[in-house]
């Protein structure tokens, strides 16, 4: 029996996506189905290019065609990206970003900068369009991070008016807090003039299209996050945090600051920086020198996604500080840390996005 069209798409009605819990078929991620006597090709669009079941889904519609088709045919998948929100356009600078996502911690030292510049470059490096906005007006540290400290941000325009272009670096755009002032200078500014300074870094830039915008909030939940939260139109919070007991509570006041009325931002889960220690002459051992799954308890406490466990390594640290982030050394147990960790903020977004569509078509 001849291969066609109509028998491909019906074999792929048996692949469902295992985020969103339905087929690609009825998703509408099945486009340009093509046969050409035992030759099927055809293009999977994901919601993310860093989903982690890229691999799972190409092969289960491999074995699809196969097994419900043809057993012989020779199937070619085209596994591409959409990244999916669910912002409404407006007329600002951040009118072509998807999705708008804080890092954010309850405290200081827990390494939230390391987990924001990381993860961006993470994102980057799987084929998404991002951009990096360092908010922490109190430790601007994303300049050294990304090697840009005697750069600046140059001159744009966005419909007609004069905004500024982002510093790229590792095909990351950025702007920051630290640009406005030199190394021995401190920003010294009240909560309110603060937060006004912050919102102009957003809305005076102008992004373009970006699948992600990453933002290093300040640590704590002052009156500064309240603002940046309530002005910005953040898709969701990854809250960043170490495995003891009194990073732990600040982690809480920061997920709470999330949750209240007021701010209502989705909190897409918890990372755990320094979760072990492993001396670099002794890669498989691990001390918990900060005690032992203190966010995995935590998270699943508050019933949240554990989206990564960091390890405690010196070369991290280095790498940060002399601009090079630890995931750009590929195959690192640091770096794959970070990626997975990267796949699962994405993924996690993708589901949020989903429901909340879902949510919306329930209520039209």
């Amino acid at each position: 029996m001849a291969i066609t069209t109509e028998s491909v798409i019906d074999a792929l009605k048996y692949v469902d996506d295992p985020d969103l819990k339905k087929d690609l078929v009825t998703l509408g991620m099945v486009k340009d189905v093509a046969v050409n006597g035992k030759n099927v090709s055809f293009t999977v669009v994901l919601t993310t290019p860093a989903c982690p079941m890229k691999d799972m889904i190409h092969n289960a519609c491999v074995n699809a065609i196969k097994h419900y088709v043809d057993q012989e045919a020779i199937v070619n998948v085209n596994m591409t990206a959409n990244v999916t929100t669910t912002r409404t356009k407006d007329n600002t600078t951040l009118s072509k970003i998807k999705n708008i996502i804080a890092v954010a911690s309850g405290k200081g030292g827990v390494g939230k900068s390391t987990v924001a510049s990381n993860l961006a470059i993470a994102l980057t490096k799987q084929g998404a369009k991002v951009g990096l906005v360092d908010a922490d007006i109190y430790g601007p540290s994303q300049t050294i991070m990304f090697d840009v400290q005697n750069d600046m941000p140059g001159k744009s325009e966005y419909e007609g008016k004069p905004k500024m272009a982002p510093v790229e670096s590792y095909g990351v755009k950025l702007n920051s807090v630290g640009f406005l002032a030199g190394p021995d200078q401190v920003i010294a500014l009240r909560g309110p003039m603060a937060s006004k300074a912050l919102t102009q870094l957003f809305m005076d830039t102008n992004w373009g299209e970006l699948d992600y915008l990453i933002v290093d909030l300040p640590p704590g939940t002052g009156d500064i996050q309240i603002s940046l939260c309530s002005q910005i139109p953040l898709t969701g919070a990854v809250v960043v945090c170490t495995p003891q007991a009194v990073a732990l509570a600040d982690a809480r006041k920061g997920i709470a600051l999330f949750n209240l009325p007021a701010i209502n931002v989705p909190v897409i889960g918890i990372v755990e920086n320094m979760a072990w220690f492993t001396p670099e002459e002794l890669p498989e051992n691990r001390y918990y020198i900060f005690g032992k799954d203190g966010a995995k308890n935590l998270a699943a406490e508050m019933r949240l996604p554990l989206l990564g466990e960091i390890p405690l390594v010196q070369s991290i640290r280095e790498a940060g500080d002399i601009g090079r982030p630890a995931v750009l050394q590929e195959t690192t147990p640091q770096a794959l840390a970070f990626k997975e960790m990267a796949q699962n903020v994405a993924q996690q977004v993708a589901i949020l996005n989903a429901s909340k569509a879902n949510q919306e078509l329930e209520k039209a």
